[in-house]
């Protein structure tokens, strides 16, 4: 499919909407309705397009829909509850937790992978680039979506599989935005 071509105005345009309009959406505001896979894929794809100092291409990510994505949220509540001391341990936030990752339609872990060729803030800036195209993809095709930055993500290196120069450093939330009924 060839794409239309644009002006150098009308891209910027375009692009300047875009960006102005990304917002984090919440999961509370995500409705039942599911993301179709090819978007998924594309949206997973645009992340891969960020800089990256001598090409380590240090984003690490692991997507989560279905039964895998509600054992992602037993274990982050499971977690929650073992590092949590009794007297700080709040059983509205350990629920919550799994009704959150409940209502998302996806929710992708986002890891680094520390390569030893470049400064580690190099690499972590190259991760939060992509997730920048990842926020900027879902915003395109109206899906909610946040970078969820919990203490509980530094207990997942084992259910994730990471080796020991990868770190996560977040959870990306997604799902279908509820919109208001139009106005007449």
């Amino acid at each position: 499919m060839e794409h239309p071509k644009f002006t150098p105005e009308e891209k910027i345009a375009l692009l300047s909407e875009i960006i102005e309009s990304r917002k984090s959406v919440f999961p509370r505001d995500y409705s039942d309705e599911k993301i179709d896979e090819e978007t998924l894929r594309e949206i997973v794809k645009l992340a891969s397009f960020a800089p990256s100092h001598k090409r380590t291409k240090p984003l690490r990510l692991q997507v989560f829909r279905g039964d895998e994505k509600n054992e992602l949220g037993n274990k982050l509540a499971e977690i929650y509850k073992a590092i949590t001391s009794p007297d700080l341990f709040l059983e509205k936030k350990y629920i919550d937790i799994t009704a959150k990752v409940g209502k998302s339609d996806t929710v992708i872990t986002i890891s680094v992978n520390y390569s030893g060729l470049v400064p580690e803030w190099e690499e972590l800036a190259s991760v939060a680039m992509s997730v920048q195209n990842m926020y900027l993809a879902c915003t395109a095709r109206e899906i909610g979506c946040y970078w969820s930055t919990p203490g509980m993500i530094r207990h997942l290196p084992e259910f994730l599989a990471l080796d020991d120069h990868q770190q996560c450093i977040g959870l990306f939330y997604m799902g279908k935005v509820v919109h208001a009924p139009a106005k007449s």
